[in-house]
């Protein structure tokens, strides 16, 4: 970890309305809002298409991704922010890992 980093886990859900062959760019966009705040993804995993415990907006279903990442804890509200507006994006997690 350079100085500075912290590591953090982001777990998005996507919405399930985005056709499958459009999901990669979906993930790209994440993937630049994440390094446009300064962030660095050490990790994707593409969990998929999966059922929701509870229904977001009209949606039962969501597609999922969580990523590993490291950026400056000051950068963490700008991009959950920025998350907040992607209209694609119905819910997002973001966790503190370790110390």
């Amino acid at each position: 970890m350079r100085n500075g980093l912290r590591h953090y886990e982001l777990t998005v859900i996507l919405n399930p309305a985005i056709p499958e062959e459009e999901v990669p760019q979906a993930f790209d966009k994440l993937n630049t809002l994440i390094t446009k705040n300064g962030g660095e993804i050490s990790e994707t995993d593409q969990w998929g298409r999966r059922r929701l415990s509870y229904p977001i907006g009209k949606h039962a279903e969501g597609n999922y991704v969580m990523m590993k990442l490291e950026m400056e804890p000051e950068k963490t509200g700008e991009l959950e922010a920025d998350l907040n507006i992607v209209s694609d994006c119905l819910r997002h997690l973001l966790v503190k890992v370790g110390e």
